[in-house]
């Protein structure tokens, strides 16, 4: 006896063969082998899924030396200055319109890497010396003072930090194996008490703040992830609010920006490139630096987008062809946030 559910599966099973015979044959013949197209044969391919993304390239706007020294932590003032670090040279650097290029802080045992800039007037400095381990994060008046705001004694290895506007900051620690995944996101609070954000990470670094504070964004280097992070308080994510809305393919997440708009954007490193995301963490643009095919321009760490205006700036160098350190220009989707907090 035939089962009404039976009749109708043995019903559904017919109409898709008679749709499968009448249909005309879809599937295309493979190829006889793998071929190049112009998409794949450059060294820096974009993977598939971004190469649909509204894409432009960026232009030179000063070359900072001749070396490939390796630049870091670039940060905007409304004012047109552009703060940067020279990792290679262990030295913070500022740039103003007159593209004349200076030197504000030199250390000595630690190599900078990300800036922040606070309501004061102050330079926060997040330095590490990754052959030893070690990490602290410092600040620089204008009257040319340096002070440890959290010494290496602490035990991280702050690789950027981000302003809350309440006295404290949010910073990345940069250590974590796949094996020992120790990294993670910490804050900085007013009473200098360090609480812990988010863990087990294999070195995060880049880390940006939502217009309204609300949201914390973090780049993992060591896994390749986008980190979204709704807060409920300063230091407590909601329950159901961190989740990672993108995995990147090649090396790597660095440094990142927000605009005023909540739009984030992530410098690419050794993909001379940077990926823009909407507020939710889906990939709506890229900026290319002219040469990266070539192997120029590659070494893309870090940007900036000047408050008031939607100037981004870009810095990047070269670990082999002599095209030095330089910045390069370009347009984000919105505005810059005001550097200062």
């Amino acid at each position: 006896m035939r089962t009404p559910l039976a009749s109708l599966a043995l019903s559904c099973l017919c109409g898709a063969a008679l749709l499968c015979a009448a249909a005309p044959a879809m599937a295309a013949t493979p190829a006889a082998g793998l071929e190049h197209t112009a998409e794949t044969r450059c060294a820096l391919p974009i993977p598939a899924a971004e190469r649909s993304l509204q894409t432009v390239e960026a232009s030179l706007y000063a070359a900072v030396n001749r070396e490939n020294h390796i630049l870091e932590g670039a940060l905007a003032d409304r004012d047109g200055t552009l703060y940067f670090c020279d990792v290679t040279a262990r030295s913070v650097m500022a740039i103003g319109p007159d593209k004349t290029v200076r030197t504000l802080v030199q250390l000595q045992d630690l190599h900078p890497g990300g800036l922040a800039l606070a309501r004061d007037g102050r330079l926060f400095i997040a330095a590490i010396n990754q052959d030893r381990g070690i990490g602290a994060i410092l600040t620089w008046g204008k009257d040319g003072r340096l002070e440890t705001i959290l010494g290496t004694e602490a035990g991280f290895m702050p690789n950027d930090l981000v302003l809350d506007g309440k006295g404290g900051f949010y910073f990345t620690d940069f250590t974590g194996t796949y094996g020992n995944p120790v990294g993670g996101v910490w804050y900085f609070a007013p009473d200098r008490t360090v609480t812990c954000v988010l863990g087990r990470l294999v070195q995060a670094n880049g880390i940006a703040l939502s217009p309204d504070g609300s949201v914390l964004w973090v780049t993992e280097f060591g896994r390749n992830l986008l980190h979204r992070i709704e807060l409920a308080d300063t230091t407590t994510p909601v329950s159901t609010g961190v989740s990672v809305p993108y995995h990147f393919q090649g090396p790597a997440p660095d440094s990142m920006r927000t605009d005023a708009e909540g739009n984030v954007y992530v410098a690419i490193y050794t993909q001379g490139r940077v990926l823009a995301f909407s507020p939710s963490g889906i990939a709506i643009g890229q900026i290319l630096l002219p040469g990266r095919n070539e192997g120029r321009n590659i070494v893309t760490t870090s940007l900036a987008i000047r408050p008031g205006t939607r100037d981004l700036y870009i810095v990047t160098s070269s670990f082999t062809a002599k095209s030095g350190a330089s910045i390069f220009a370009s347009t984000a989707f919105a505005e810059g946030q005001e550097a200062a907090r």
